[in-house]
């Protein structure tokens, strides 16, 4: 069973509803509604990470993604507490669902994308102030233009966010110390995944970019993604490196968060990103990609 902020008005497509709306998978596959009570009674106490998709992801295709990674998180979370079960451990995983494929059409109108991504965060950070009080902390992780997604919602948020972990981010590699200075300001840590090997953000992204600068001047074309080179050099003080995945581990952009079946390995924490030339974590095995994330999550995260 795995959680979700829902702020889709469609299955496909479509834009933002009105209110963010708590839900839930159950044992049976189906997504329901859960009440506000439940999901505060699910995060009092815990450490929450809230975790968010990228773009060109339809809801069925997030709570597939996320819950997968949440069921990794969730085995990482009873390493480091022994003698705990899912219902005890002092971790609280939400999925966040948002209209990334609301507009996409094979790249070309990708800087349509921001305005839908900035516009949740500022649905999503009110609703968080209002009923995370009671949480021991709050956390955000993210895939793709997700991180736009959970930049915007930090940079609207009164409470502190203690940590932040970006994946393949689909956004300027300096966002960190200009666009969203403040809102990396915030936060205790940051830590971003990147890859060399990422054709989405080394072609599609310098080319939506490009398009963007001419729509909107606050999005200079000439600026890599954070998820393909890793930030720019200058960091802020709260940056926790290494970023940079090896080459050889081949992480595309759909890489992080593959929806893999079972059974997906479960690496031995701590999981962190090593040198050049370091070999695969369990190379071979199905769904090592996501094991690697959701281990990386939690070294860092813990």
């Amino acid at each position: 069973m795995t959680r979700f902020l829902d702020v889709r008005y469609a299955p496909v497509g479509g834009g933002l509803t009105t209110q963010v709306n708590p839900n839930q998978t159950t044992a049976t596959g189906d997504y329901v509604s859960l009440s506000l009570g439940d999901l505060l009674a699910g995060i009092r106490g815990r450490h929450v990470l809230i975790a968010a998709h990228g773009y060109n992801v339809d809801r069925a295709a997030g709570i597939k993604s996320l819950s997968s990674w949440a069921k990794l998180l969730v085995e990482y979370a009873l390493q480091l507490t022994p003698g705990s079960t899912p219902d005890s451990i002092p971790f609280a995983f939400l999925g966040l669902l948002w209209p990334g494929d609301s507009t996409w059409a094979h790249g070309l109108d990708y800087p349509d994308e921001p305005k839908i991504a900035d516009e949740a965060g500022a649905l999503i950070a009110p609703y968080v102030d209002a009923n995370f009080q009671d949480a021991a902390s709050v956390s955000f992780a993210s895939h793709s233009l997700g991180a736009r997604v959970v930049l915007a919602t930090i940079e609207k948020m009164k409470l502190p966010v203690r940590r932040l972990t970006l994946m393949a981010g689909a956004i300027d590699d300096n966002c960190l110390t200009t666009e969203f200075a403040a809102a990396a300001a915030k936060v205790g840590t940051t830590s971003v995944l990147a890859s060399k090997k990422d054709t989405v953000l080394s072609e599609l992204f310098p080319l939506g970019n490009f398009i963007g600068g001419i729509l909107d001047a606050g999005h200079p074309w000439w600026h890599a993604a954070i998820g393909h080179c890793g930030p720019a050099k200058t960091w802020p003080a709260n940056f926790q490196p290494p970023f940079e995945l090896p080459d050889g581990w081949d992480f595309n952009h759909g890489t992080y968060l593959e929806t893999d079946p079972p059974p997906i390995p479960v690496l031995t924490l701590p999981v962190d990103v090593p040198p050049q030339g370091t070999p695969p974590p369990a190379a071979g095995a199905t769904g090592w990609q996501e094991a690697f994330t959701s281990g990386f999550e939690m070294t860092r995260f813990e």
